[in-house]
């Protein structure tokens, strides 16, 4: 009698983009993104979705064009707060995919890093990937040293402050497991630029396992972060966490997971 074989279930993504009022570049964006996954990611049940945050110009009516092109690969949600932290909360909450991640919807990380992001959620046992510039095999370019002053001093003081090892925050490009996604995302509150940094001091300061990928990254010079009002909320945000803020989602974390706060007690992931 010969055994019967049940097909083994694709894991499901879902790629975040989240935009504001970036009409000029999003089919294009959308057209790079969809080509990509479609060659690269064929083993995932995958889908594009755009996450508008507020936009005023012409984004959801292209957003519905697309949708009508690419259909169950792809779909939006709107938000009228705008915000890249609360799009990408409500995005990856809203979601039911295994595995979700983000990526600028300028593209500047090489989609070719996409698959080791991925691939260390899928069968490398982590449960938070992220793309970094600041590993020692990352490839930038067109920064303004400016920028790159910026970022190494933040990253240095949240190193300084925390104890973390992670070595860049900021970088539009993080995937998640889905059990990262329910446990974490209630917990995150700030609402813009400083989302990345909250969720990866929570995540990693409460044991979950983080992968760094080097990346190759080009600098958008229409980026539309402005970097000195940023780095002001930036440092208020780590702040907040230092002050008890993480202490207390610490121990919200803790306590739906039913687990004590007693320091003898392992962490998640050791």
């Amino acid at each position: 009698m010969t055994q019967q074989h049940t097909p083994t279930k694709a894991p499901s993504l879902d790629v975040v983009i989240p935009v504001l009022n970036e009409e000029k570049v999003l089919t294009a964006s959308v057209t790079g993104v969809h080509h990509f996954l479609s060659g690269h990611m064929a083993r995932y049940d995958w889908r594009i979705v755009v996450a508008d945050n507020g936009s005023t110009d012409w984004t959801l009516e292209i957003l519905k064009r697309i949708k009508e092109f690419y259909k169950e690969r792809f779909d939006y949600i709107t938000l009228t707060q705008r915000g890249r932290g609360r799009a990408l909360r409500k995005a990856w909450l809203e979601s039911k995919a295994d595995i979700v991640a983000y990526m600028d919807v300028d593209l500047s990380t090489h989609l070719g890093d996409f698959v080791p992001l991925i691939e260390a959620l899928d069968a490398g046992g982590y449960e938070i990937a992220i793309g970094s510039r600041l590993l020692p095999s990352s490839r930038v370019e067109a920064r303004t040293t400016k920028r790159e002053i910026i970022s190494r001093s933040y990253n240095r003081i949240i190193q300084a402050m925390f104890g973390v090892k992670f070595k860049d925050a900021q970088c539009g490009f993080k995937a998640l497991t889905r059990r990262a996604v329910n446990d974490l995302m209630p917990l995150i509150q700030d609402p813009g630029w400083f989302f990345d940094t909250e969720l990866l001091i929570l995540a990693e300061k409460n044991g979950y396992r983080i992968k760094e990928i080097p990346v190759r990254w080009t600098d958008d010079p229409d980026s539309r972060v402005k970097v000195f009002s940023t780095a002001r909320k930036d440092m208020q945000g780590l702040l907040r966490m230092k002050l008890g803020g993480l202490r207390r989602q610490s121990a919200k974390l803790a306590q739906a997971h039913g687990a004590t706060m007693d320091a003898k007690t392992p962490k998640r992931g050791t």
